[in-house]
């Protein structure tokens, strides 16, 4: 600690004026005015809406309703945000005067030896740093910007759950739907076999036609087991994201309501709308902005402070029958002159700027996956009405060979062979179009989270335990 005259202090007051480190300002990138595949309509705040409401599906409805207060990952997040508050407010208070109040009693006693003593003593002091060149001022503003980000870490949980809950059930309702056509597929090729073995014994068929249609009948009893386990798997995985222990809506998600399937028109809107919606990019400049106010932290701590600290210490003491007071006081500034520390303040000013850098790079990146993302959205969406179409074709021909083929065989016009080949290709035309029923119902999920459709939708109150 120096001691200085005050000219020197005001002149130092004079410079306070001026700010350490670079000023914020919001980063900008060129993007498209529109998707290469999806009409650029606004559709103004794309946050709040309940697109899953598309599915027209009252038991995911219900789920996602239930399980955003319950999300143990959104309500981690949720606490984050009283963290970050906290800091804030930390921050704010290493600006302010402080003022700290102690006092102690002391007696003792020598059996007669020596007078009594007492003597009680307080004493009030005060030191006040004062933020000259603005590192209180940017400590508060990355406290700021992070307590920002942690809000828009909760929409980006938020979305994520969404994600995780609306894929989960569509596997679900996909496990099931394969196992209806599985069991409906095990009925008919039985029926086969029957009938292979009635012709064996009738003379009219051979003991490889047996065997074939055997083969067949086991095949999808072996498929049976798995897709059992994928469904138990997936409704334990929803029970999770509720906060629920495995195994207790297996009950409730048992009884098959058929695959999902979104209902509507498809409007990405426009990127720069979109991109203002994405929690993931407003965290990402958040925490640019935070990271470029510790620059201004680390500049801070290069140049001079001043502190201002008093003291008061009032003595009162007792000896013998005789009082005695005694009052010491002082008050002034002192100066904290950076002399030499072997380099560390200033690498710790280049630390800051690195950070700033690699934020910078990380919002650009978010932007840029962010558009990624809806165009592949887009693609994919675009496409699967295309796939569905055609293979629901392909079906309804597999059925129509297959009821021609049997009928044919039955008359003796056609080989077992035949038949068993119909039958495999309706099994097959069926499982693929139970596929793509899931994989469309998961693009228009990836799509709306892509566009961040649900992230700010009725935020779940938090909880204090």
């Amino acid at each position: 600690m120096v001691s200085f005259r005050p000219a020197v202090l005001a002149i130092l007051i004079l410079l306070s004026g001026c700010t350490a480190g670079p000023d914020y300002v919001p980063p900008e990138l060129a993007i498209p005015a529109k998707f290469s595949e999806g009409r650029s309509r606004s559709i103004g705040d794309v946050g709040g809406n309940t697109w899953w409401a598309a599915y027209d599906d009252k038991e995911l409805d219900r789920l996602i309703s239930a399980g955003l207060d319950q999300n143990l990952d959104v309500r981690q997040a949720l606490e984050r945000i009283n963290s970050a508050a906290a800091q804030v407010t930390i921050a704010g208070a290493s600006a302010l005067p402080r003022l700290t109040l102690t006092a102690s009693y002391t007696g003792s006693d020598k059996g007669g030896k020596a007078p009594q003593q007492k003597e009680m003593r307080g004493e009030l002091s005060l030191s006040w740093l004062l933020d000259l060149f603005g590192l209180y001022r940017r400590n508060t503003e990355s406290a700021q910007a992070a307590l920002e980000s942690s809000y828009a870490s909760v929409e980006v949980a938020r979305l994520a759950y969404i994600q995780d809950l609306v894929s989960s059930y569509i596997d679900l309702r996909y496990y099931q739907q394969r196992l209806v056509l599985s069991r409906a597929n095990l009925k008919s090729r039985q029926e086969t076999y029957d009938l292979t073995k009635f012709q064996l014994d009738a003379g009219a068929a051979s003991r490889v036609d047996v065997v074939q249609a055997e083969g067949l009948v086991r095949q999808i009893v072996a498929e049976i087991p798995g897709l059992e386990a994928n469904s138990r798997t997936s409704v334990h995985h929803i029970a999770e994201l509720l906060g629920l222990p495995a195994g207790s809506l297996v009950a409730q998600l048992q009884k098959h309501s058929g695959q999902p399937a979104f209902r509507g028109g498809i409007d990405a809107g426009i990127p720069a709308v979109v991109i203002r919606s994405r929690p993931d990019i407003r965290k990402a400049e958040r925490d640019l902005a935070s990271a470029t106010a510790q620059i201004g932290v680390a500049e801070a701590q290069l140049y001079p402070s001043i502190s201002l600290s008093g003291l008061i210490a009032p003595t009162h003491t007792k000896r013998d029958g005789t009082h005695g007071d005694i009052t010491a006081w002082s008050f002034g500034p002192s100066l904290n002159l950076p002399v030499f520390d072997g380099g560390r303040l200033r690498a710790n000013v280049e630390v800051q700027k690195s950070n700033a850098k690699v934020a910078y790079l990380a919002w650009k990146a978010t932007v840029l996956n962010a558009v990624e993302q809806v165009e592949n959205a887009l693609t994919a969406v675009n496409r699967d009405a295309r796939t569905l179409e055609a293979l629901r074709n392909q079906v309804k021909t597999a059925q129509e060979t297959l009821e021609l083929s049997t009928a044919s065989y039955k008359d003796g016009a056609s080989s077992l062979l035949d038949v068993l080949e119909a039958q495999r290709s309706v099994s097959d035309t069926q499982a693929s179009l139970a596929v793509a029923k899931q994989q469309s119902a998961k693009d228009y999920a990836v799509l709306n989270i892509a566009l961040a459709r649900g992230a700010t939708m009725d935020m779940p109150t938090r909880t204090s335990n």
